[in-house]
């Protein structure tokens, strides 16, 4: 039977879409919550991106999340926007409102089904808990002819017990049927055989989407989406960098790649726009304060690099030896070294396009370029990173309350290290010096005294942005207070102006978290 979905209309057999859920699934990662200008932010980068659905949050969760998830309803344009919401009236309720205004919407209710969640996590017998799939999915069509039902811990669920689950869902009127694999316990095979279980036992499955969902637990969740794909499933809930709770989700960037690389083997399409990928991990990245690992598929920034020289020659006579896709295929540049202290503003604007930035502020711009440069009159060479990380630096946080202005420091081994330096806090320009152990430390100490706070540094890190000793140091401070972490980043030729920046991005995101509850822990 053909599929007639409300949101795509007909679907083609070999089309498969993809389901962001950076902004729910990746957010629940310690750490990596964003405010609601970061949400939309990122929101935007994954519409420019191509995704098909945004999971734009848990409404019920907190009063900030549905603001999150309303704000992108309001604002996206593209995607369909997604919310998240258990089996009771009030979470789905929550959910149809905050998605209301969205050009195109859906509402994601979800249950568990495996004994072992029925049992200690719901305390509800079969039947009961077969009924609230029914109810659930009832009401959620009340808002939204588009609803998605996902089987908590599908893929230890009993196989009878998971097809009589579908098929009450899709008698109720869902039109995408997931299965997730919650805890990153199943095989290939098993992902496989389950979602052709369910197209050869459950009427009408044939008739929706269905879709999975795979954790990396055992480090198997881009091998096991892959063999729901080859077992039907067309859709994939997936996130940028693989991001989400434990040990991550299903990287987006690694199984759209292996989709496409592997044509010969898969044979399903997707919308993404590959060129984009790159821009988009360096976006989150940025945001969450948490950078890729160098060996990461795709994205990591070795992932195009060859050191061997036996890769180095074959490379170099016929690319196709060592790299099974190109570098600019999803985003990276060959040419990096192009700008310098002589370029001029129209050349800088045209950089941070075709760094995949688009049109940004005026405001944004100037400030940019005014950093930019200072750093080409303080360092030989200009690289790509170099201008992603300043502009990043100053786009991150233009809405934040809290701005660093200036930084003087003393220091050696002969004094007592001491800082002088000024923020801008609700823009009023303040200043203060402190002394400390070392010229970080004196820093930080500054910054308490303009901005008192309780929260404890808890992680301080420093590395750098490109190469040589002119390089920018990338610095990253992770903070707690009362058992909320934030975590932020700053860039710049001068390290202590690094960590002060970083210092400051973190404060700004505790602001935002003192006045929000933190999202109920969630899994699906």
């Amino acid at each position: 039977m053909a599929i007639n979905h409300p949101n795509f209309g007909a679907v083609a057999e070999d089309r498969v879409f993809i389901f962001d859920t950076t902004l729910r699934d990746g957010e629940q990662s310690p750490g990596f919550s964003m405010n609601l200008d970061e949400k939309l932010r990122m929101a935007e980068a994954l519409a420019d991106l191509g995704v098909d659905v945004i999971e734009a949050g848990f409404p019920i969760a907190s009063q900030g999340d549905f603001q999150s998830v309303q704000r992108i309803a309001e604002t996206i344009k593209g995607p369909v926007i997604a919310g998240l919401a258990r089996s009771g009236r009030e979470d789905i309720a929550r959910a149809g409102e905050a998605i209301r205004a969205a050009e195109r919407k859906r509402i994601h209710t979800f249950i568990s089904t495996s004994p072992l969640h029925m049992k200690y996590k719901l305390r509800m017998e079969p039947e009961a808990v077969l009924e609230a799939v029914s109810r659930s999915v009832t009401f959620a069509r009340g808002y939204t002819d588009d609803v998605e039902w996902s089987a908590e811990d599908g893929s230890r669920t009993e196989p009878d017990f998971l097809c009589r689950c579908v098929e009450a869902a899709i008698l109720a009127g869902a039109t995408t049927i997931n299965i997730p694999d919650t805890v990153g316990y199943a095989l290939p095979e098993d992902i496989n055989r389950i979602f052709t279980m369910l197209l050869e036992r459950v009427p009408g499955a044939d008739s929706v989407i269905l879709s999975t969902h795979c954790h990396n637990d055992l480090g198997l969740a881009v091998a096991n989406t892959l063999a729901a794909v080859r077992g039907g499933a067309r859709q994939i809930e997936c996130t940028i960098n693989g991001i989400g709770e434990r040990a991550g989700n299903a990287a987006l960037e690694e199984v759209v790649m292996a989709i496409r690389t592997r044509q010969d083997q898969i044979g399903h399409t997707n919308e993404i726009k590959t060129p984009n990928i790159l821009r988009t991990s360096k976006l989150l990245a940025t945001i969450t304060g948490f950078d890729v690992q160098p060996n990461k598929a795709i994205v990591g920034r070795n992932a195009f690099a060859h050191e061997s020289g036996i890769h180095q020659d074959g490379v170099l006579k016929n690319a196709a030896t060592y790299e099974i896709m190109t570098p600019e295929s999803v985003g990276w540049q060959k040419t990096s070294l192009v700008m310098g202290k002589h370029s001029g503003r129209a050349a800088f604007r045209d950089k941070l396009r075709v760094l995949g930035y688009g049109e940004i502020g005026d405001n944004q711009l100037n400030d940019a370029f005014r950093r930019f440069k200072d750093l080409a009159d303080r360092k030989k060479l200009v690289y790509d990173d170099d201008i992603i990380a300043l502009v990043d630096d100053e786009v991150v946080r233009d809405q934040s309350r809290i701005k660093f202005v200036s930084l003087e420091v003393r220091s050696g081994s002969q004094i007592q290290p001491r800082a002088k330096l000024e923020l801008e806090v609700d823009g009023v320009v303040k200043a203060a010096e402190a002394h400390g152990d070392g010229p970080v430390d004196a820093t930080f100490n500054a910054i308490h005294t303009i901005f008192p706070h309780d929260a404890e540094l808890r992680l301080f890190t420093v590395g750098a942005v490109t190469e040589g000793t002119d390089a920018q140091a990338r610095c990253g401070v992770r903070l707690e207070e009362g058992g909320k972490l934030v975590d932020g980043q700053g860039a710049d030729t001068d390290t202590i102006v690094a960590a002060a920046r970083a210092y400051v991005h973190a404060l700004n995101k505790l602001l935002f978290k003192r006045a929000r509850t933190e999202p109920v822990a969630l899994t699906a």
